[in-house]
Formats: C-alpha cells, structure tokens, sequence
C-alpha cells in the first residue's frame, strides 16, 4: 500500500473536516464529547493547522490560538453548553443581548448564562469558521480539565488558588496579581512570562472593548464545563443547526438584498448609464486617499507631516471630519441592512469639483479638464463602488448578485423595480443598465515566500478543497508601487479557512502551485466574475485588479495570525495598494 506523504494527509484531513461539517449541519445536531465531535476533533489534530500552534501538546495550553479564537467568538462563550446556528435574526425586538465579536463581523445573542445562538449571514466559510474554533476551544478545555486534580484524585491548590480569583469581583493588587499569574502558569503548563503576556493580552480587550471575560475567568470556565458534562449530562455541550440553515445556504437570501440595496441607490442618485469601478476594499482607505488631505489640510500635525504615509498614520482619530468633508463631495455611506454586513461606499466623482489631493498623490480626476466638452448632456465620470471585505465563499455569492444586479437590461428592470420608467433608464438599444469598467479586489493574506507588509499580486487562484483554479490578467504591475516595497507576483491559494492551514499544505502549494501567498476570497470573486462574463453580465475586457498586503508568514514560527494584529505595519502597504488601484481607474479615463 502507497504510504500518503504529510500534504496528502493533511489535504485529506481538511477533506474530512468538510464532509462531517457538511453532514452534521443536515443532522441537526452534535455533540463535541460524542462520535461526531470526535470525529471533527480527530481530523483538527491530524491538520494540525500552524495558527494552533502546540495544540496536540497535552501538557501544555496553547495561549496564542486560544486569544486568537476568543477575539473571534462571542464573550462568555466558555460558559455555553448551548450552542445553536441559525439563519434568521428573529431577535429584534426581543430582550436578548446582541454581541459582536471583537474581530468578525458576525452578530449573536445571548439567551442565557449558558446558551447563546449564532446568527449565520455570510455563507458556509462562517460555519467552518465558527466549528473550527469551538473544536479548538474544546481541546484546550480538556486539557485544563485534566490539571484540576492531582494524581490522588484531589484538588489541586493551584485550581483551588484560580477559583477564588475568578469567582471574586475584588481587583488584586501588584503583587497578588504577580502571584496569580505564576499559579496559572502552573495550570497551563507555561511560563510566566507567556502566561501574563496573554493575561495583558486579553485584559486590554476586556477594559477597552469587554469583548472578553479576562483570562482568568475564561481559564477556569472552560475548565470548569468540561468537569460539570462528566458529572451531569444535562451540562454536556451541544452544538444544534437549525432545520433551514443549510435551505440558505448557496441561495444567496443575504446577497440578493444586498445588491438590490445597491442598485436601488445608485438609481436614486442617478447613477445610470456611468462608468462603475467596483471596489472590495476596508471602509477608509479609499475615502482617505481622496478626501483626507482637502479635509485636514490646514492642521498643524498634517502641514508637519514630512511624507505621504506618515499622513495616513494621523488619520484614525479624524475619521468623523474625513466624512464630514467627504459626503459633501461625493461620498455617500450605505451600511448593510440586509444582514450580509458588508457595508458600502458609492462615491461619485463628478462631485470633486476643485478638490485638492496630498501633494504626492497626482490623481487625473478629469471633471476639472472638461471632459464632457464633447457632449454636454451625458455624465461620463466614474463611480466608485466601495464594498467591504466579504468573508471566505460569501465573496462569490455577493460579487454575482451585484453583477447581476447592476449590469440587467431593461426587460428585467421594471419587473424589479416597479414604478421606474424604463426609458429613462437605458436606450432602446438595451445598453447595459451601468457599464462596469473595473473590479479591484484588495485584501490582506498569508505570504509563503515574504515577510508582513510585503505586497502581492495574483496571477492566478487554486482553490483548495476543489479543482476549480482561474487563471487571472491581473491589470496591477509591480511597477506600480514605491520601490521601497517588496512585490510579489504569482499564484494565490484560496482555501477554506486561515485556521485551517499547516505548513505541509502550504508548502504543496508553493511547490506545485508557485503560489504565494494565501487568502480566502479572491478564488470566488474570480469564479463569480468568469460566470458574469461566460453569462454576458459584463464585458470580457473589464479590467482586474487583485492585490493583497501580507498581514502574516504562516511558514515562519511566531509570525502566524495569532502572534497578533500588525498595527502601523499595515499602513504603507493598505495605503500603497489603494493609490495604485485609484490612479488605475483615474488614468484609464478617457478625457479628450
């Protein structure tokens, strides 16, 4: 019998991770101590994925993974023993408590101390997503259990000495809190310094977000569930898919919406008929890069500022005067009321009369050189479609329907629109309904080859999991960034999840695949953009632009996504990006 090389286990094993997902979601139900939950367990270990780090470790706990997935999942989630995902928000006018996660963009509620249900909006990757980490969760409680007694069977003063701590609502001092620390190393088999590095960790979430419980509950908690299943049945954790939630799924409920939302204001704005660049961007980069300096330019700091993006870097705290300034120039803000939580920006150029950019951006916004001296009746200024970052597949189910949405021609717009007149809206010629000239995707992904800020460009997307791969004719060029950056262009992986991956996979796509980097959206917005090209949504010549900052090295030991955010490392390459995505659509116009 051929002997599988490492790749083609792990490979294996995230095959098996999906196929038991996919099945217990049609189940209805599992639990994590029983068949099915070690059975997702057993496929976590044998992937073994890089941002777990010493998961399979029994004697120690893994404390970078574990503040990765608490910033990721609801506070007080170590409590639960009811878990449910659903597909409806039937929580409106309810006394239920909402909670956003500290970073994702997903909403939940919690019903009591012990059960709280996932609002699923963003497609199967949030399901992965959320399981993954539960099953990750679990692991470590079982290891934290397995430290509450000693060899004799009695309790350990260690977990005797955390109880009290983490029962009382008395804040330690110094010293009491230095002692406590080195208690709960003791418990998670770690140093003290790895130990209070996580403590401070979490503690600056949990006082300037409370998107935590601190590190002492959250230790004891989870400790604490695993000892009250074996004693009780009843406080076994179950994890329930509601009967509609796979019904939803690949439907696009949340994406039809969304779109419709969409076309429904660039009509009210009069829109039609205009050159659209669509934009998958962060909800500031674009509107700082065109409106900040006009908006801030006579303060002190920004006229102090010696270089473009040590400009950027003052921006955070001026976000309401940046907005203030934008929406009388263009800017109109369209958050998501359609539960897919991607928000949108439209930004309609024809509105920069006389606006003035950062000495060193050199934008052609030709509405000052006349460019409509041809024909004085008709609009040619492009809008900017700005959409926030989809999540893993919900790329392909949004990015279709807009296409869809916004390039329908006249037979299929008054049936959707009732009581817009249609000959206002095209021609008899049955021009598209909005001419899309560019789709620019940037995004933030693993790098296989470069370091954190470096910045990539796709040539292609390999998606894991299937044999679906698309070659891209990327309209990005390295030439097109500061000399100061390293640029990377290649393949980029897309795969199910960036909890997900070990470094046996990675290096099978950087061997087989030349790929760089990886990410988990560009894959679907491409397959989303072949169909609307193959459907004749939109033209075959509309330029691509697909490029990435890199936020970690998944192959390097300590610069995995759990090692933390980048902070002011993102700037320059987000920033860099966003110039070069803008000065493509801006000197792509045709202005004579």
């Amino acid at each position: 019998m051929q002997e599988l090389t490492r790749s083609q286990q792990a490979r294996i094993a995230i095959r098996e991770l999906k196929t038991i997902i996919d099945a217990l979601t049609i189940r209805g139900f599992y639990r994590p101590s029983g068949k099915f939950g070690k059975a997702v367990e057993g496929c976590l270990r044998d992937l073994s994925p890089e941002i777990y780090g010493s998961m399979n470790d029994s004697k120690r706990v893994e404390l970078n993974g574990l503040e990765y997935v608490i910033d990721r999942l609801p506070k007080g989630i170590e409590q639960c023993t009811k878990i449910i995902l659903t597909e409806e928000d039937q929580f409106g006018s309810t006394p239920f408590e909402a909670i956003q996660p500290l970073k994702r963009r997903r909403i939940s509620y919690k019903i009591s101390k012990n059960e709280i249900c996932f609002i699923i909006s963003r497609g199967i990757s949030e399901i992965y997503d959320i399981i993954t980490h539960l099953t990750f969760l679990n692991i470590e409680a079982k290891k934290i259990y397995r430290r509450i007694q000693d060899d004799s069977g009695n309790t350990r003063i260690e977990w005797d000495l955390l109880e009290k701590i983490a029962l009382s609502t008395k804040k330690l001092s110094a010293k009491s809190l230095d002692s406590a620390i080195w208690n709960l190393s003791i418990i998670l088999g770690r140093s003290f310094h790895e130990t209070r590095e996580s403590f401070e960790s979490l503690e600056k979430n949990k006082q300037n977000h409370k998107s935590n419980n601190g590190l002492f509950q959250l230790i004891y908690n989870l400790g604490k569930r695993i000892e009250n299943e074996h004693k009780s049945r009843e406080d076994t954790l179950v994890i329930y898919f509601t009967p509609s939630l796979m019904r939803i799924i690949g439907h696009q409920q949340y994406g039809k919406i969304w779109a419709e939302n969409i076309r429904k204001k660039l009509i009210e704005l009069g829109c039609c008929n205009r050159p659209v660049h669509i934009i998958s961007s962060n909800p500031h980069s674009v509107v700082n890069v065109l409106y900040a300096f006009n908006a801030l330019k006579d303060e002190t700091d920004v006229k102090e500022t010696s270089g473009l993006y040590d400009f950027f870097t003052l921006l955070k705290k001026k976000r309401n005067k940046i907005i203030d300034f934008a929406e009388k120039h263009g800017l109109v803000c369209l958050p998501d009321r359609s539960g897919s939580n991607i928000d949108c920006q439209i930004i309609d150029t024809s509105k920069f009369k006389n606006l003035q950019f950062h000495p060193e951006i050199k934008f052609n916004t030709f509405n000052t050189k006349e460019n409509r001296r041809l024909n004085t009746d008709q609009n040619t200024d492009p809008v900017l479609l700005v959409m926030d970052y989809a999540f893993g597949t919900q790329a392909f189910e949004l990015m279709e329907r807009l296409l869809y949405t916004l390039s329908d021609n006249g037979d299929q717009l008054e049936e959707k629109i009732p009581g817009v007149e249609k000959n206002k809206i095209y021609d008899e010629k049955k021009e598209p309904f909005f001419k899309i000239e560019s789709i620019s995707i940037m995004g933030k992904a693993g790098i296989l080859a470069g370091e954190k800020g470096d910045i990539m460009l796709s040539t292609a997307y390999v998606c894991e999991g299937t044999s679906d791969n698309y070659i891209v004719e990327n309209n990005l060029k390295s030439v097109d960034f500061d000399d100061d950056v390293n640029v990377f262009t290649g393949t980029m992986a897309t795969v199910l999840g960036t909890s997900l991956q070990n470094r046996d996979v990675l290096e099978m796509f950087q061997k087989d695949w030349n790929a760089i980097g990886l990410e988990m959206e560009g894959g679907y917005y491409q397959k989303a953009v072949s169909a609307a090209i193959i459907k004749g949504y939109i033209s075959k010549d509309v330029k691509m632009r697909y490029a990435y900052y890199a936020s970690d090295n998944p192959m390097a030991m300590g610069n995995t996504l759990a090692a933390g955010p980048m902070g002011e490392e993102g700037i320059k390459p987000t920033y860099m990006i966003t110039k070069a995505i803008l000065q493509k659509i801006f000197d792509n116009q045709d202005t004579e």
